[in-house]
């Protein structure tokens, strides 16, 4: 399940003799860094649907097995990328 060297870290961590690295404090600031700036950003908004219709997408989702709320989000995504066009 393990290799030899996270078997090792497991080993030193169960006995109580794993050491914090000395530059620690650096390498967390530089994971969360690189993980702030590799997340996707996104905000919570209000918006006014048609009850029906989010009744219809709240069906579809269910039958598909999405989150309702991804399946919008998903349709936001795909219009401001230019991968769906409104037939208006």
């Amino acid at each position: 399940m393990f290799d030899t060297e996270e078997q090792e870290i497991l080993d030193a961590y169960e006995a109580g003799t794993l050491k914090r690295s000395e530059n620690a404090d650096e390498e967390i600031a530089l994971a969360k860094e690189t993980a702030r700036s590799q997340h996707p950003r996104s905000k919570n908004i209000t918006i006014r649907l048609n009850l029906n219709d989010i009744a219809a997408i709240k069906e579809r989702a269910r039958e598909s097995g999405i989150p309702y709320q991804s399946i919008i989000s998903s349709l936001v995504h795909q219009y401001a990328t230019g991968k769906l066009k409104l037939g208006l």
